[in-house]
């Protein structure tokens, strides 16, 4: 255990490592909340939940990990990678890839096959942040 004012410069100390143990959420920026809501709610069937904080936005709950939606003015979405998955980009696991793919479609959103061949498609939210959908 370090102790508050240890040199930790000291060759003789031993240096702890960082230790991250899982990831809590992810913000993803929105500009307009109703129309995102409607994509991590009701397309992608994702559990809203209840959240404090003043600030405009939403949350989701996928397991143990959360979906923050954050509305900002713009978002910067810069994908110049024609692949959709070589861009930044959240992964979901799904258990019928099919059924994603036809919600998707029957809801108007563009979907890319993964360029690897594996079960796995690529979408983009209304802001056009990349979603990535997975079969394992």
């Amino acid at each position: 255990m370090v102790q508050i004012g240890q040199n930790l410069n000291k060759p003789d100390r031993i240096l702890l490592t960082m230790q991250i143990t899982h990831s809590l959420h992810t913000a993803i920026l929105v500009t307009d909340l109703e129309r995102s809501e409607h994509f991590y709610g009701k397309v992608l069937g994702l559990s809203k939940i209840d959240r404090s904080l003043k600030y405009s936005g939403a949350w989701y709950q996928v397991g143990n990990y959360q979906i923050h939606l954050v509305v900002a003015t713009t978002v910067p979405t810069e994908n110049l990678n024609e692949k959709w998955g070589r861009n930044p980009h959240i992964a979901f696991s799904v258990a019928d890839l099919d059924a994603a793919k036809l919600e998707l479609l029957n809801h108007h959103y563009r979907i890319q096959a993964s360029a690897s061949g594996r079960a796995a498609l690529f979408t983009q939210d209304p802001d056009g942040n990349i979603i990535e959908l997975s079969q394992q």
